[in-house]
This record gives C-alpha cells, sequence and structure tokens, in this order.
C-alpha cells in the first residue's frame, strides 16, 4: 500500500475547505446530558484527504454527521467554505447536500436502494444536482472512475462487499461533491477490497481535487492517509502528519498527553518546560517529582536531561526512528518540541 496524495486542486474553490471552532455537542441517553464533543477545532483545506482516528464513542461519527450538515451543533461553529452550517437555513443545507457535500454511511447496504442496479442508483444520486442545473458525467463514467464499469447493470445481491462498498462510493461521487465525509470506508472488507476502495478515494482526491475526511478504526488505513487527527474524549488528543504522531495544543493552552506517556505520567505528576538553546520555540518537557529542581545534562547524544536524579529520556523519536527506553531506568519522559504545526519534531 503506497501513501495517499497530500494536496489536490479543490473542486469548488472555497467550497472545498472544512472548518470548525469551539465544536461542541450534546445529546441525551438515559435521561442524562453527554457531550460527544466537547471543544473541537478543526481545519481541512479544500482538497485535502484526512482520517479520523480514535476508539469507539469518541464522537468521530458525530463529528461527520455536524460537518454534513445533518446534526446541529449545541455550541461553536462548522464551516463548509464559506457557509455556516450552524446558523444556515434548511434549505441551504439541503442544497449544499444536494451538491457539494456528501455523507457516505458505514455499511454499504445503508448508501444503496437495494432494488436499482449500481448505474441506476448513481443517476438516482445525481436527480437533485441536475434539477439545480449542474453539469454532471453519465453515471457509466462514475462506476468506471471507482472500478466499478463491469458491473454497472447487475444486481445488488450479485455484487461482492468489496464491490458494493464501490458502488456506495460511487453514489457519494455522483453529484461531484467538493467534500467527500466517509465513516468507516473500508470496514469489514478483506484486504484487496479496502485497498481497492482506498485508492478510488485517493483517485477522487488527486484528480477531482475532492475534499475527503473519513473515519477508520484500521491502522492500516491510518498510516496510508497523510493527515490523521485523533479525536479523543470529544476533544482532539492528537494529529499525524506522513506517519509521525503530535501532540495538539488546545485553544486553552492544554497539551493533551499520548496514551503510552499516560502510563508513565500519573495525575499529580510535576512538569516543565525547559527552553533549548538550538533554536527558539523549542522547549524540553521535563517530567517527575523534582522536575522543578532538575538541571539538563545530554543524554546519549540526543537533548534530555536529569528527572529527579534519573536520566530523562525523549517522547520523540531518534533519528534511527525507535523510541528508547533503556532498561535499567524507569521511563521518565521528556519531549523535544518545536512550536508551529508541522515543523515540530
Amino acid at each position: 500500500m503506497t501513501t495517499a496524495p497530500t494536496t489536490g486542486t479543490g473542486v469548488g474553490g472555497a467550497t472545498g475547505s472544512v472548518r470548525t471552532r469551539g465544536l461542541v455537542h450534546i445529546y441525551r441517553s438515559e435521561g442524562h446530558e453527554v457531550a460527544a464533543l466537547s471543544g473541537v477545532d478543526l481545519d481541512v483545506p479544500a482538497g485535502g484527504m484526512v482520517g479520523l482516528l480514535g476508539p469507539s464513542g469518541a464522537g468521530k461519527s458525530t463529528l461527520l454527521n455536524l460537518l454534513a450538515g445533518v446534526f446541529r451543533p449545541s455550541a461553536g461553529k462548522v464551516f463548509v467554505g464559506d457557509l455556516e452550517l450552524s446558523t444556515a437555513a434548511d434549505r441551504a443545507l439541503d442544497r449544499m447536500r444536494a451538491e457539494h457535500v456528501s455523507l457516505m454511511l458505514q455499511g454499504a447496504q445503508r448508501n444503496l436502494l437495494p432494488y436499482l442496479t449500481p448505474h441506476d442508483n448513481v443517476r438516482f444520486a445525481q436527480g437533485a444536482a441536475r434539477r439545480a442545473g449542474k453539469d454532471l458525467p453519465d453515471p457509466d463514467e462514475v462506476l468506471a472512475e471507482v472500478g466499478l464499469a463491469d458491473h454497472a447493470h447487475d444486481a445488488l445481491g450479485s455484487l461482492t462487499p468489496g464491490h458494493l462498498q464501490l458502488a456506495a462510493l460511487a453514489v457519494a461521487m455522483a453529484p461531484r461533491p467538493a467534500v467527500l465525509l466517509a465513516d468507516e470506508p473500508t470496514s469489514q472488507l478483506d484486504h484487496p477490497a479496502r485497498d481497492r476502495v482506498l485508492a478510488a478515494l485517493t483517485d477522487a482526491n488527486r484528480d477531482l481535487g475532492t475534499t475527503v475526511v473519513l473515519v477508520t478504526h484500521d491502522p492500516d488505513v491510518a498510516a496510508f492517509l497523510p493527515r490523521t487527527i485523533t479525536i479523543r474524549d470529544g476533544r482532539v488528543g492528537g494529529e499525524g502528519r506522513s506517519g509521525e504522531e503530535y501532540a495538539v495544543v488546545t485553544p486553552d493552552g492544554f497539551l493533551p498527553l499520548p496514551l503510552h506517556v499516560r502510563e508513565h505520567l500519573q495525575p499529580g505528576t510535576l512538569v516543565r518546560f525547559h527552553p533549548v538553546e538550538e533554536g527558539p520555540g523549542e522547549y524540553l518537557l521535563l517530567a517527575g517529582d523534582e522536575a522543578a529542581g532538575a538541571t539538563r545534562e545530554p543524554a546519549g547524544g540526543r537533548v534530555g536531561g536529569w528527572v529527579g536524579g534519573r536520566p530523562s529520556h525523549s517522547a520523540g523519536r531518534p533519528a534511527d526512528g525507535a523510541v528508547e527506553h533503556p532498561s535499567d531506568h524507569p521511563p521518565d519522559y521528556s519531549a523535544r518540541h518545536r512550536a508551529g504545526g508541522a515543523d515540530r519534531g
């Protein structure tokens, strides 16, 4: 499996960008209010391809439905291009979903009319956009783009799970949307079928400039994507860029810890940032009971320090890509951090 492209041309111009600010969604369950999302800030440029990761119940599918205008947020704002979904009229949302944004639900059958062929499903999905005057390709062309030309007129019951998922993708791409939101598009597929679906998504992103935001639990799919965002406890808990994982500072100044670090930095652990002389914006995150009095020392040729009388270790990756945890010392952590988005490392 190769790596997906990092940019696209952005069909529809600004309509392909997706942004949220302070997004909150609360729902009621068994008489109690539950916060599915608790202040999510998200930026996806037009033509981007992003995966949403995180445990079940973290709020990923809720976020997709908010981006599609299916749900209204409890607080905060959602933008698709220049349209603010949180205040848009129902008619504007209907037109957006007909022409500019497609939501691909989890499970291929939920996206298809069972009594129609793939060809007729695509034609039906194009109806609203055609009535609005949008120039669209023939359904056979759309099916050929996802690799389903030979099954365009087959009954759905005769298709394999992989072909059904490709048919669902063709339906989602039928109105030539600027934004495609896909909930677990590769779940329950074998590896060859999964790779065919990913290839079709990549083609749509690269060749048509479609902005793609997809939810996945598959680590292989996550590794394939140029950018991933982890949703944890209703917040952005981390971000991945080309295989490197980063923590993300929240708007209120919090820095969520990666799960593997939480095992060692228990609640109440003292931490402090120590400026590094090598350049502005670089810090060591020193942790331990005596972090307030720790002094910096070199550690194995890497930026490190003495934490609580013991050598600290870098939570970032050394040059060889491995995380070092010497067996003769408990793993106190320090993290090398460069401020400023993807320049962190």
